[in-house]
C-alpha cells in the first residue's frame, strides 16, 4: 500500500531549510550546485505530490524561528525534513526541540559535511534524526521524502 493509497487525510511534512538557504544558486555553487531554493520547493512538491504527500516547504535564517517551526510540528506533521544548514554544528536548542516534536526526522545537507572543513563534521541535529543525507544536492531532499513515505508507512 502507498502513502497516497491510505484513506483518510494525506500526511503532512514539514521541509525547513535553515540560515542561508535562499542563497542557494548564488553562494558558493561549486559547493552547493546552481539549483534555487525556489527549485527545491518544487522538487519536493512534486516528490510529495507522486508520493501521496502534502508539504510545508519554509526557509528562515533565524534560529529562534527555525526551533519555533520544529516545535509546530508536534502533533501536526507526520513528518520532519530538515537542512539546519549552519545550525548543524552549533545549535543544542534545535537538537532538543527536534527530539521534543516526537515526528520521524531526516536532516539533510546539500554538500558532503564530511568532505569538508573539521567543524562541519560535527551534527548535533543527527542525535535527533532517524537518518541523515549528504552530499546528494538537491536529490537528497527527494531521497528525504521518500525514506519518510516509506517509514511512515511501516508505522514509523
Amino acid at each position: 500500500m502507498t502513502a497516497s493509497s491510505v484513506p483518510g487525510p494525506v500526511p503532512l511534512i514539514a521541509v525547513l531549510n535553515g540560515p542561508n538557504l535562499n542563497m542557494l544558486g548564488l553562494r558558493q555553487p561549486e559547493v552547493y550546485g546552481r539549483a534555487t531554493l525556489d527549485d527545491v520547493e518544487a522538487l519536493c512538491a512534486e516528490t510529495a505530490d507522486r508520493l501521496g504527500l502534502a508539504i510545508d516547504f519554509r526557509q528562515t535564517n533565524g534560529e529562534g524561528e527555525l526551533i519555533s517551526w520544529v516545535q509546530e510540528c508536534r502533533g501536526r506533521a507526520a513528518g520532519l525534513v530538515i537542512n539546519p544548514a549552519g545550525y548543524t554544528h552549533t545549535s543544542v536548542a534545535l537538537m532538543d526541540a527536534i527530539l521534543a516534536a516526537e515526528v520521524p526526522t531526516i536532516e539533510v545537507h546539500l554538500s558532503n559535511i564530511h568532505r569538508r572543513e573539521s567543524f562541519r563534521h560535527h551534527s548535533y541535529v543527527s542525535r535527533a534524526a532517524l537518518g541523515v543525507i549528504c552530499g546528494l544536492g538537491v536529490r537528497g531532499y527527494a531521497a528525504a521524502l521518500t525514506a519518510l513515505a516509506e517509514l511512515l508507512e511501516e508505522g514509523a
